[in-house]
């Protein structure tokens, strides 16, 4: 099977997108295991340009006010492809993998952190901030990979 890398353009700037290669191998597997497998039709590179600008939008990659930053323009150019051809695989590949804004499977873990949905559960039907719960409850949630960790332990390191 080949191997296909990030165009130079994008792995050279791989600090400045953030995104990491991971997450893209991640999601580019869980597509892969589709069936039928939407990657029959059109190019790698449409896919692997899809797969980037997908991740980018949950990572709040084209805002300019957030670091790494690179609009979808760069981003196309960097991949050879129209910016029409991304957001049409984005949209085939947030429909096959059910993805919206904010989803926490396809987050950066410090952008994750940061996310206040992050730390959201449902306990007896009440909808709960697991910050402010009991560190017996926070164990329970961590142990389980609810939360990225446990909040008390954070704050000790502080």
């Amino acid at each position: 099977m080949k191997r296909l890398s990030l165009p130079q353009t994008v792995s050279a700037k791989g600090t400045s997108i953030g995104i990491t290669v991971e997450l893209a191998r991640m999601m580019t597997a869980a597509l892969a295991r589709k069936r039928p497998s939407p990657f029959t039709l059109g190019q790698p590179r449409t896919w692997a340009a899809g797969i980037v600008y997908v991740l980018g939008r949950v990572n709040f990659l084209t805002d300019r006010a957030s670091s790494p930053h690179m609009t979808t323009a760069d981003l196309c150019a960097a991949f050879g492809v129209s910016e029409s051809t991304v957001h049409n695989k984005a949209r085939v590949i947030e429909q096959a993998l059910a993805i919206g804004p904010l989803d926490l499977r396809w987050m950066l873990p410090s952008l994750a952190e940061k996310n206040p949905l992050t730390w959201m559960a449902e306990m007896n039907g009440f909808i709960v901030d697991l910050r402010y719960m009991p560190r017996e409850v926070q164990e329970v949630a961590f142990a389980k990979g609810l939360i990225p960790h446990i909040p008390a332990e954070r704050e000790d390191q502080s």
